[in-house]
C-alpha cells in the first residue's frame, strides 16, 4: 500500500494515506488529550474515572424481569484474610471494601427478587495432572488454591479455601441462588452459567466477584460475546498487586473499554431499590 503523503492545505499537518483513510490523526490527538488528563488524575488516584472521557457514556437500563446478579469466586481463598492469596489481593480488597460490597449486592438482589448466580472456581486432584499450564495456573496449583478432595464429596470442603465466605452463605444457600458447575481457568466457557441464565430468561448481567483482571474480566468478555448486556461493579471486585502489574487497574481499563456499564455498588443498590 502506498504510504506517500497526500496534498495538504497550507499550515495543516501532512497526513499519510493510512491516516487520512482511518482518522488516525484525529484519534491520536484525542488520545493525547485523554492521556494527559489520565496522567494528571493518576497522580491523585490511579483508579479514578477520567474527568473528560473520550468514550460515550453508558445507556444501559435495567429490566428487573431479565437481569441477574452474577458473582465470580466469592470464596475464602480470595476474600478471607486466611485465604492463600490474601497477601497479594488483600490491599485491593480492603481498599475497595469488596467483601462488604459483594454482601450489599447479594442483599439488594435478593430484596429485588432478581436471579442470582454464583460461578465458583474448584480444582480436584485430577486437575493436578495437566500437562501444561499458564503462569497463574502453576501458582494456583502450587499453593492449593480452590482445592477440593473430590468432585462428588464435600469432605473437607466446609471452611476450606474453596468454600464460600460465611457471611455470603445465607444468600447462596437459600435454595434460590444458582451455583454453577465450576470454571477451571477464568471464563465461563466450560461451565453452565450461560445455559442457566438463558433458561431463566436473563439477558442482562450485573457482574461482581473475584478477581478483577482474571475470572471477573473473563466472565465479562464471554458473556458479552454471548450476547448478554453486562454491567461490571467496579468496587465489587479487586485483584492482585504484583511486580508484574496492578491487576485491578488493568481490569478497570478493560471494564471501561468493553462493558455496557461500569457502576459502583451504591449505584447498583439504588437501581435495584
Amino acid at each position: 500500500m502506498c504510504n506517500c503523503h497526500l496534498p495538504a492545505d497550507k499550515g495543516a499537518p501532512t497526513l499519510t494515506r493510512r491516516q487520512a483513510l482511518t482518522g488516525t490523526a484525529a484519534l491520536a490527538t484525542a488520545t493525547g488529550l485523554a492521556a494527559s488528563t489520565t496522567q494528571a488524575q493518576a497522580q491523585d488516584d490511579p483508579y479514578a474515572a477520567p474527568a473528560d472521557p473520550a468514550l460515550p457514556p453508558s445507556d444501559m437500563t435495567l429490566d428487573l424481569a431479565r437481569v441477574a446478579l452474577v458473582v465470580t469466586d466469592p470464596q475464602n481463598d480470595f476474600l478471607s484474610p486466611d485465604g492463600v492469596t490474601w497477601g497479594v489481593v488483600g490491599d485491593s480488597v480492603t481498599r475497595n471494601n469488596t467483601v462488604e460490597n459483594i454482601e450489599r449486592l447479594f442483599k439488594a438482589a435478593k430484596a429485588a427478587g432478581i436471579t442470582v448466580a454464583v460461578s465458583p472456581h474448584y480444582y480436584y486432584p485430577t486437575d493436578k495432572g495437566w500437562k501444561f499450564e499458564g503462569a497463574l495456573e502453576k501458582l494456583m496449583h502450587k499453593i492449593g488454591m480452590f482445592d477440593r478432595k473430590d468432585p462428588l464429596s464435600l469432605e473437607g470442603f466446609e471452611g476450606s479455601g474453596a468454600d464460600f465466605l460465611d457471611r455470603y452463605k445465607p444468600y447462596i444457600h437459600d435454595g434460590k441462588t444458582i451455583v454453577t458447575s465450576p470454571h477451571k481457568l477464568y471464563g465461563p466457557e466450560h461451565n453452565d452459567l450461560a445455559l442457566q441464565l438463558r433458561k431463566n430468561g436473563i439477558d442482562q448481567v450485573i457482574l461482581a466477584g473475584m478477581s478483577a483482571n482474571l475470572c471477573t474480566e473473563s466472565h465479562m468478555r464471554e458473556l458479552i460475546e454471548q450476547g448478554f448486556e453486562v454491567a461490571v461493579v467496579s468496587d465489587g471486585t479487586a485483584a492482585a498487586m504484583l511486580p508484574e502489574g496492578d491487576g485491578y487497574l488493568a481490569a478497570l481499563i478493560n471494564f471501561r473499554y468493553i462493558a455496557n456499564a461500569v457502576w459502583s455498588t451504591d449505584e447498583v443498590v439504588n437501581l435495584l431499590g
